[in-house]
């Protein structure tokens, strides 16, 4: 029942996307910056992409079990626009993606593979513009393409039984094993995932970001915005248990990026649309 639910409220009202020309690219040389992209699809071999859906709609339906989406279509709508934007500019366009802010007021956002990206209303609050937005929402899309969940529940279950789940699932008398698989995926959130995961999505999102026309400082602002927050509200106790601490976060960026981003220092932030959503 969820997964209908998360199917149709999803995609209702979502024919419209964004133009390949919505945002001018300017200069950005984007052969230089899609190096950092290359390897994007690398990923676990064993598991065919249906399979990676498939686990996805999964742990997406946990998520959302937990905490639904917002019942605020045009909210819904309009993040799933620029979502789906980003991500016809990565490697894996062609994904069943889906974007959702769900109802809950802790600052963070979640990704499962396949194509399920979630902001919590929590964030959405302390983000200034359809920019920092993008950053967040490229930071999330770069877990998917480098199936960063995918690898750790592999590496948890110390076994090949990822690549097995469609046909696992089939099965009335394998379902521990199944069962195992989801588990281990929802233990994921809670946990986090390596800190190096992190903070390669955050300069591959980086670049997705640019590569969308939007300012590439987007990201690096959000976690400006984190770490002036008081570090002991409980509103960021899993962000902050399961990320890299916000500091640390823009220290790297601020390495990996160095000047090749400034020249698009200029590019729209779109903050007056963004706070037409508030």
């Amino acid at each position: 029942m969820r997964l209908k639910l998360l199917s149709v409220l999803l995609t209702a009202g979502l024919a419209t996307s964004l133009p390949a020309n919505a945002f001018d690219l300017g200069n950005i040389d984007l052969n230089k910056v899609g190096s950092l992209l290359k390897d994007a699809t690398e990923a676990t071999r064993d598991v065919s992409e249906s399979e990676e859906i498939k686990i996805g709609q999964e742990l997406a339906s946990t998520l959302l079990g937990a905490s639904p989406l917002r019942k605020n279509a045009e909210e819904q709508r309009y993040v799933n626009l620029v979502g789906r934007y980003l991500a016809s500019q990565t490697e894996r366009p062609n994904l069943p993606w889906h974007f959702g802010v769900i109802d809950n007021m802790n600052i963070n956002a979640f990704a499962a593979p396949g194509g399920y990206v979630f902001v919590t209303e929590g964030l959405m609050r302390q983000l200034h513009s359809e920019a920092e937005l993008a950053g967040v929402l490229a930071h999330e899309i770069a877990h998917v393409l480098k199936k960063h969940h995918l690898h750790a529940i592999q590496k948890a279950a110390g076994t090949n039984m990822l690549a097995d789940v469609a046909a696992l699932a089939a099965k009335s008398d394998q379902q521990d094993k199944v069962s195992k698989i989801f588990n281990l995926g929802r233990d994921l959130y809670m946990r986090g995932l390596d800190k190096d995961d992190e903070f390669e999505a955050d300069r591959i999102g980086v670049v997705i970001a640019a590569r969308a026309g939007y300012d590439p400082f987007g990201l690096p602002a959000v976690m400006q915005t984190l770490e002036t927050l008081n570090p002991k509200d409980s509103s960021l106790a899993l962000l902050f248990k399961t990320h890299p601490l916000p500091g640390a976060r823009i220290e790297a960026l601020d390495k990996a990026m160095g000047t090749r981003f400034d020249q698009d220092a200029d590019k729209p932030t779109l903050a007056s649309r963004f706070r037409k959503m508030g």
